[in-house]
């Protein structure tokens, strides 16, 4: 019986579309060293490690009629030059240019005749730093049987590493149009839950179609009538096909003096940095709020399993709505709110630590990402305005052939009418923002980034503010002492 995909990865592959392509990505900055770590080794980094994410040498394959869902073939043409590529930016590229590249590949959709995957070896970044931008489409990352490419190329140690795994890999022959009606036939006469899932399967496929068709005649019928789009917020618009990329780095020690001082968890101080900076950026627009008070965020997070495994994640994750306060003007009354709304997630005794999940042996935050972004996509009908997936990465360095990592930015796809997604990566004493914005919806995106930092001082602020002070004889006393 042939391996097809499941109801799940056909919805989120139906609902993919010119202006909403389906796939994560990851941008990694590096610091060669003396390793010599480049395009070509590169290369054959991947070429050992891909034997480890066997989906990455498939292909879709499509069965004639609709008469069962697509499936998973070796790509008998496989391509590892293909996948990898190589670009660069003009020395000493800047931060700005590497983010605009970013943006514009983040923008392309996958070509589904082949693997659903590419990497990117970028070169000439400032100190002779180089970035790996890693993309992979959504149905190819379930967590269960394929985690990330990027949690199989990063090791915990300076040492260049093979794996030694005997890769023989050799594509089995793709059935022609004919064999693959016949084995969905077959399939079919098999398996009873093939029939309902193919079923199912096509009459969603035919509702969203019919959705669609009414709201472009909708749309037309506005546009004769002189009155334009609808739209209930600034965080909800139409898309268009080119994407904006952010990058903002802060310092995990920030967070954790704001956590000693005002209490929660660090998870609690980030959404209440994002809460601050959506506030602050938004404030900036000359535009109607339409009286929003509150940014309802879908924040997908990892709960516990008595068997939690780094491949099975994708049974372990859950969405948690939180009401971002962006009309409470007080940084600290931000966080008491957030801190109090994930309350209840806390106290049900399943949501599973940062130190835990980080710990989990192979883990890699590029696999998280992908999962929360899977999970929003599912999770669309709850109503929310933004997905935030904030992943707490190992805090010791992680190196690709000896290269060693620096800095990780998740970006994360646009679902339809958000212009926003944002992801949130702690690595190594440093906490990464990722924002993925539209590019004409969001044309301000870098105005949102500066008030994301600008939303952290407050918080730092009121930490040192609020933190006790020793009486002025004692603090003499002291000073005294050490000298």
């Amino acid at each position: 019986m042939s391996e097809r995909l499941r109801p799940r990865d056909l919805a989120i592959l139906a609902a993919e579309s010119p202006t909403t392509p389906m796939h994560n990505a990851t941008v990694e900055i590096f610091d060669p060293g003396d390793s010599g770590f480049d395009h070509d080794r590169l290369v054959e980094l991947i070429a050992d490690r891909i034997a480890f994410v066997p989906r990455y040498r498939q292909r879709l394959q499509v069965v004639p009629g609709r008469l069962a869902n697509p499936a998973w073939v070796d790509d008998e043409t496989f391509d590892l030059g293909y996948h990898v590529r190589r670009s660069a930016l003009p020395r000493p590229g800047t931060m700005d240019q590497l983010r605009e590249l970013v943006a514009r590949i983040a923008s392309r959709p996958l070509d589904r005749s082949r693997p659903l995957w590419e990497v990117y070896f970028v070169e000439g970044l400032a100190e002779g730093r180089v970035a790996l931008l890693t993309k992979s489409h959504q149905i190819l990352v379930d967590g269960r049987e394929t985690v990330d490419i990027g949690q199989v190329l990063l090791d915990t140690s300076p040492g260049r590493s093979t794996l030694g795994h005997d890769d023989d890999w050799r594509p089995r022959r793709t059935a022609g149009p004919v064999a693959a009606a016949v084995n969905a036939v077959t399939d079919s006469l098999e398996s009873p839950r093939t029939v309902w899932s193919t079923t199912r399967a096509n009459a969603e496929s035919l509702g969203r179609q019919a959705s669609a068709t009414g709201a472009r005649v909708a749309e037309v019928a506005n546009a004769l009538a002189g009155r334009g789009p609808v739209h209930s917020s600034p965080v909800h618009r139409r898309l268009s096909q080119q994407r904006r990329f952010v990058a903002v780095r802060t310092e995990l020690s920030d967070y954790r003096a704001i956590r000693q001082v005002h209490g929660g968890t660090v998870n609690d101080v980030i959404l209440a940095t994002l809460a601050g900076g959506l506030r602050g950026w938004l404030m900036t627009r000359a535009e109607s709020m339409g009286g929003l008070r509150t940014i309802k965020a879908i924040v997908p997070m990892s709960v516990i399993d008595d068997e939690l495994e780094a491949t099975s994640l994708g049974s372990q994750i859950t969405g948690h709505l939180v009401n971002l306060p962006i009309s409470e003007p007080s940084p600290v009354v931000r966080l008491h709110q957030v801190s109090y709304d994930l309350k209840a997630h806390r106290d049900n005794g399943r949501n599973v630590s940062a130190r835990r999940l980080s710990g989990i042996a192979g883990f890699a935050p590029t696999t998280f990402h992908a999962l929360g972004s899977r999970l929003a996509a599912a999770e669309l009908r709850r109503g929310f305005h933004v997905s935030i997936t904030n992943v707490p990465g190992p805090q010791f360095p992680l190196y690709a052939d000896g290269a060693r990592m620096l800095e990780s930015y998740p970006v994360h796809p646009l679902l339809p009418d958000h212009p926003l997604a944002i992801g949130v990566t702690s690595y190594d004493g440093g906490v990464f923002y990722g924002i993925t914005a539209d590019r004409d919806a969001v044309p301000d995106a870098d105005v949102l980034g500066q008030c994301v930092l600008e939303s952290l001082e407050e918080l730092k602020d009121s930490a040192s503010d609020s933190r006790p002070r020793a009486p002025r004889g004692r603090r003499k006393t002291s000073e005294a002492g050490k000298k």
